[in-house]
């Protein structure tokens, strides 16, 4: 068996790259000093947000968030986050201000493989497909309950 080279730490060129090497494209987007890059899987936005600085490395870090935010208008249905919650792995779902938001963690703390990166993107994309699909099914099935809310386009978090 060879040797396969651990990443144990990403920072916001490497994670470009993986994106890029995807097939998926990339925006770079700063906030008060705050790197998080922005894409889109089939038509649906999403944005990379780093967690937990790795000690001494400038611009790397131990982990990141994968996040889809997509604006309610009204109220949502009760216990829709808490449904896919208790039915799905992965990512979880939460209700943040006027936001539905769906996020999965990824750590590299320990490292991890190219090929593990690149599995997780490929999880994310799954899961947000199904997320959007979920959403779709949850609508037509709860179209006639009056506190059921549309979501709007996604918006990166």
């Amino acid at each position: 068996m060879t040797d396969v080279p651990l990443i144990d730490t990403v920072s916001a060129d490497s994670l470009t790259d993986l994106l890029q090497d995807a097939g998926c494209r990339v925006n770079r987007s700063e906030q008060n000093g705050v790197v998080q890059l922005l894409s889109a899987s089939q038509g649906v936005g999403y944005g990379v947000r780093f967690g937990n600085r790795a000690p001494g490395k400038d611009g790397e870090f131990l982990d990141f968030t994968f996040s889809c935010a997509l604006r309610i208008q009204g109220e949502l249905p009760l216990g829709l986050a808490e449904r896919w919650n208790a039915t799905r792995r992965f990512a979880r779902l939460s209700v943040q201000g006027e936001y539905l938001v769906m996020e999965m963690d990824v750590v590299v703390a320990d490292g991890v493989s190219q090929k593990h990166l690149l599995g997780s993107l490929l999880l994310w994309d799954r899961v947000l497909q199904e997320f959007i699909v979920y959403l779709r099914d949850y609508s037509r099935h709860n179209a006639e309950q009056p506190s059921q809310a549309p979501v709007e386009g996604a918006t990166a978090s």
